[in-house]
């Protein structure tokens, strides 16, 4: 890579790194291509993104960014996962490496906090913003709804009442 190219790349990460909420830094070594594309895949179908660059370029771009905390963990062959969402590059990321004893989590960034593997753990176990959304919407629609059924319960109380003096009447 030249040098125009070099620091295309930089300037690139260092956009990055400003705008994401969450960075996850991982060990690669040993992944197959199929399985770091199984990975590519599962990070774009959450909306986070997966780069593998340089770890030199990677600490210069990591300069002036809230998440520079992880230049640390820049050593031997490390993965980048970044997401907007807080939750989605760690979930993803945690899922995978159960199942692949080849991706080893080191760490990461949410914003200036820095991150252990304990940290991106607990990250990776919340429930993701749409999830929180869904929750959210569900409890502000459950008193309307419960609203709705008290209101029409006195009337379907009255026909029963109405049904079963009719029905006596009847018999007798």
């Amino acid at each position: 890579m030249d040098r125009a190219g070099k620091e295309e790349l930089v300037s690139t990460l260092n956009s990055v790194f400003s705008k994401a909420s969450v960075v996850v830094v991982a060990h690669y070594s040993g992944l197959t291509v199929a399985q770091m594309q199984k990975l590519r895949k599962e990070m774009k179908a959450a909306g986070a993104t997966v780069k593998v660059a340089k770890n030199r370029l990677v600490k210069i771009a990591l300069d002036g960014t809230d998440v520079a905390s992880i230049a640390g963990l820049m050593k031997g062959p490390t993965i980048l996962a970044y997401s907007d969402d807080p939750v989605a590059a760690p979930k993803v990321a945690v899922d995978f490496a159960k199942g692949n004893d080849k991706l080893v989590i080191l760490g990461g960034a949410m914003g200036k906090t820095a991150l252990n593997v304990d940290g991106v753990k607990a990250l990776a176990t919340m429930p993701s913003l749409d999830e929180l959304r869904a929750k959210l919407i569900g409890l502000i629609q459950a008193p309307a709804t419960k609203i709705a059924q008290l209101s029409t319960a006195p009337a379907a109380k009255l026909a029963r009442v109405f049904g079963a003096y009719a029905k006596r009447d009847e018999a007798a």
